[in-house]
């Protein structure tokens, strides 16, 4: 009789890791919103107001580069706990004033937290949890990440200007608590041995089959880049140009909700038939979705447009949490566990710089044109890069 394994959810490192997962992104999704509106308050005006988030994201990307000499330096248990009160510290600190230097200053500092947090998430669930059942515990980790932006994105400025800004800024020191947390995470994960060198890595064929683990990682990283700019334009912009209030609340919910529900499923799928075939059909769903809100964008507030807003959002938002999953799978595959920690930090580097080049594009092709030709253009790059997917398989498989 065949031994039952236990959950994925019940792994040694797993429980601590996702607690500090949802407390880490929990503060981080109630000042996403917030720290922008706090600027607006202030007498930012939209430049500012945007710099916010802007430098936030450029400070994450920058600290995610150092994520791997830092473990290597300071330990597990240290970095973690340095990204959590980075991230959640200065939350409080807003308090003390409106005004857009000190918002600018903390949204940096927070950026280092919000840096060392997703790459040690990410190399934690390759560190703790064997290849064949990591997409399972990878979507267990997006869940943790997923609920909180699901709950709080669209509750945090709700909460700012019917309550008070006061609470929203006290609630989002959320990830310093987790720091005890962290430390047993860091404990969990300091006894896990380092990965080892296999024949492949030193027989003569080494550099060859190390060319095509790299060439068969950039494909992922490209769907991941495509797709988080698609999810990150609507994240963005859905306020904005969806007249109706309740229509934009509706679709942003649909596709955060969406997204946390097809990142968990996917985690099982990826590990049963592997990850890699379903990049370049997500994409597809993705690009549906996007031509969908171009069309609706085009009518007026019928049902009709407002139908096809809301399926097109529930598509992308499918495909936002689908790729998260299998892009981090794959590139793990393709990879190997020698090069984990360099997977972690370029994947969620692409997950950020993804979120931003799509506000960044979609705001100017809108601005010289209009938000159904933004879509259009991103609708045409998915389904461009799903026939790469598809055409440029790697050679030799990933072990």
């Amino acid at each position: 009789m065949t031994e039952r394994k236990p959950s994925v959810w019940t792994l040694p490192g797993i429980p601590p890791l996702l607690i500090t997962t949802a407390l880490a992104f929990s503060g981080f999704s109630l000042l996403l919103p917030v720290a922008p509106l706090w600027a607006t308050m202030g007498g930012a005006d939209s430049f500012g107001s945007g710099l916010v988030n802007g430098l936030l994201m450029l400070s994450t990307v920058a600290t995610q580069m150092l994520v791997s000499p830092g473990l290597r330096v300071l330990g597990w248990s240290r970095m973690l706990v340095i990204g959590l009160l980075c991230l959640g510290l200065p939350s409080a600190l807003h308090l003390f004033s409106d005004q857009l230097p000190l918002i600018l200053g903390l949204a940096i500092v927070r950026g280092v937290g919000f840096g060392i947090i997703t790459v040690c998430g990410s190399s934690a669930v390759a560190a703790l949890v064997e290849p064949k059942r990591r997409g399972r515990a990878i979507g267990a980790y997006g869940l943790a990440i997923a609920v909180p932006q699901f709950v709080l994105v669209p509750a945090a400025p709700w909460l700012a200007e019917q309550v008070s800004p006061a609470l929203v800024f006290g609630l989002g020191i959320a990830p310093a608590l987790a720091v005890p947390f962290a430390i047993v995470l860091g404990r969990r994960l300091a006894t896990v041995p380092p990965p080892q060198t296999s024949a492949i890595d030193i027989n003569p064929q080494g550099s060859r089959i190390a060319a095509v683990r790299t060439r068969a990682v950039v494909m992922p990283i490209v769907a991941l880049l495509t797709i988080t700019c698609t999810g990150g334009a609507v994240l963005t912009f859905a306020p904005s140009m969806l007249e109706n209030t309740t229509t934009a609340v509706v679709a942003l919910l649909a596709l955060t909700g969406l997204g946390a529900l097809s990142r968990w499923i996917f985690g099982g799928i990826a590990d049963r038939f592997g990850a890699r075939r379903f990049i370049a059909p997500l994409l597809v769903v993705a690009a549906i979705g996007a031509a969908g809100l171009a069309v609706g964008l085009t009518g007026n507030t019928d049902a009709l447009a407002t139908t096809l807003l809301l399926v097109g959002a529930a598509l992308i938002g499918t495909a936002y949490g689908g790729l998260q999953n299998v892009t981090l799978v794959e590139a793990f595959a393709a990879a190997g566990d020698r090069s984990r920690n360099v997977v972690s930090v370029v994947w969620n580097a692409g997950f950020d710089l993804g979120t931003g080049l799509g506000s960044v594009v979609v705001g100017t092709i809108a601005t010289a044109s209009s938000f159904p030709t933004s879509f259009v253009v991103l609708s045409i790059a998915s389904v461009i890069v799903a026939a790469l997917v598809a055409l440029l398989r790697p050679r030799v498989e990933p072990r």
